[in-house]
């Protein structure tokens, strides 16, 4: 019987362990948020992308209590003239969302903008000729538009 007991105190002892490392890993993840968020919000393909695994898979990020949350392209067209720039929406409004909730977002919405500018390039670079042309006229116009408004 008292082998018995051992053991089981020895299981629950192992459980409690395992809880308490693993809401101490939870909790001390949030530590690299800022940066994390910062890998997310260049202007480069890899970030872009970087961002865009993440989005697909949430679940895995959601001790870092991320604001995922997304209007798009909020009052304009999500996809001007058959231009997909939804995406690029969701990802500007990603930094925008994050980095108001850390107190730190005049300090990088120029950068977030520049970014949503490079993701708009980045879809037009698909098309070529005038369609090309169209697309690279409206992605500024849209550039234009969070940089002064947003």
């Amino acid at each position: 019987m008292h082998r018995r007991l051992a053991t089981g105190l020895t299981a629950a002892a192992l459980a409690v362990t395992t809880v308490v490392a693993g809401a101490a890993t939870a909790e001390a993840a949030p530590s690299d948020k800022a940066q994390v968020l910062a890998n997310w919000t260049q202007t480069s393909a890899s970030s872009y992308t970087a961002w865009n695994a993440a989005r697909a898979d949430k679940s895995a990020w959601s001790a870092y209590g991320f604001d995922w949350t997304t209007d798009y392209c909020s009052s304009s067209p999500d996809n001007p003239f058959g231009f997909p720039f939804s995406t690029s929406c969701a990802r500007h409004d990603f930094g925008y969302r994050n980095y108001k909730a850390l107190g730190t977002f005049s300090a990088h919405k120029s950068r977030l903008d520049s970014a949503f500018y490079e993701d708009l390039k980045r879809v037009c670079a698909g098309y070529g000729g005038a369609t090309r042309t169209a697309c690279n006229s409206t992605a500024w116009t849209y550039y234009q538009a969070v940089k002064v408004f947003g």
